[in-house]
């Protein structure tokens, strides 16, 4: 079989499997819904910087989710930036996996030296409360969805490294590692072709994980007037809110809508990797096989239900 037939393949499984899963399902319906709001929305409203009404307006059939404090359309406010947070988020996320997936495998690879010189480089970065250190660094850099990204990835790499350490670790000293060296494959083949894609579920749920932590993170930087305020991003939506005094003066759409995108965007993420991991890992799929079978025959499972366990 080819390397491109077998990756359709790999593909085609995750995606039948997504099917049968309810929570991934969930998960990549909410996740494509934003997908095609970040995408397509913008072409459907106005420039979200216009002025086009009464501050402060409530919902009405003129401007669907009000106005802001300057008298700015929140529904295109929250379109646009709807496009700008998501790829921030994903940019952010696939960079820090892959610099974590550069430092960790080759740490956890060659070992000695390079092994300890690498995690002490990243057991520094965890040491260091993350969210703090973020702040300080984006307070002295020049303000921009640039500097946003680099303060992100910086902060949130070292983690993604120490767990992609410990798996290599763990599939370094395998049979099918010591053939291909064996047979005199280069180090560079044996971690590509041998090591990364039996690490291909936990790489995807870092992926997803640390698009969470990005979105999450750009919007509470933003917040708190860390970022371009003059960019339209969920985070200077809720910059601005704050800054207008909205809760005090219960202006509810001017933040409400991007608050409830941040937390759908990240409960659909969540979801989509609790799904992944059901998918992945045999023993969660044998414990669900169980449980459908004892269910197909009538039976309720129990506390005295024994437990499919994967042995050592």
């Amino acid at each position: 079989m080819s390397a491109k037939r077998g990756m359709v393949g790999g593909l085609a499984t995750w995606v039948e499997a997504v099917r049968y899963d309810r929570r991934a399902t969930f998960g990549a319906c909410v996740l494509v819904l934003f997908l095609l709001v970040a995408v397509l929305g913008p072409l459907f409203v106005g420039d979200p910087t216009d002025l086009v009404g009464i501050p402060m307006q409530p919902p009405s059939a003129e401007h669907w989710l009000g106005t802001t404090g300057q008298g700015q359309d929140v529904l295109a406010q929250l379109v646009v930036g709807t496009r700008a947070s998501l790829l921030i988020g994903f940019s952010v996320g696939l960079t820090v996996v892959f610099v974590g997936a550069l430092i960790g495998v080759a740490a956890g690879y060659f070992g000695g030296r390079v092994d300890a010189f690498l995690s002490l480089l990243f057991n520094v970065f965890l040491v260091i409360p993350g969210l703090p250190l973020a702040i300080v660094i984006a307070a002295y850099l020049p303000s921009g969805p640039l500097t946003l990204g680099f303060v992100l990835v910086v902060t949130g790499w070292a983690w993604n490294a120490r767990v992609l350490r410990s798996q290599t670790l763990a599939l370094r000293n395998r049979d099918f590692v010591a053939a291909a060296v064996v047979a005199g494959e280069s180090s560079w083949r044996i971690v590509t072709s041998e090591i990364l894609p039996n690490m291909t579920s936990l790489i995807v749920s870092q992926v997803i994980g640390g698009t969470v932590y990005a979105i999450g993170a750009q919007v509470g930087l933003e917040f708190l007037g860390l970022g371009d305020v003059s960019a339209v991003t969920w985070g200077t939506n809720l910059y601005w809110a704050q800054n207008d005094s909205a809760l005090l003066t219960g202006a509810w759409w001017t933040f409400a809508p991007t608050g409830l995108a941040v937390a759908l965007v990240g409960f659909g993420l969540t979801m989509l990797n609790s799904g992944f991991d059901e998918i992945t890992n045999p023993r969660l799929r044998m414990q669900r096989a169980w449980r459908a079978f004892l269910l197909g025959r009538g039976h309720e499972p129990s506390r005295s239900t024994p437990v499919v366990r994967e042995h050592a």
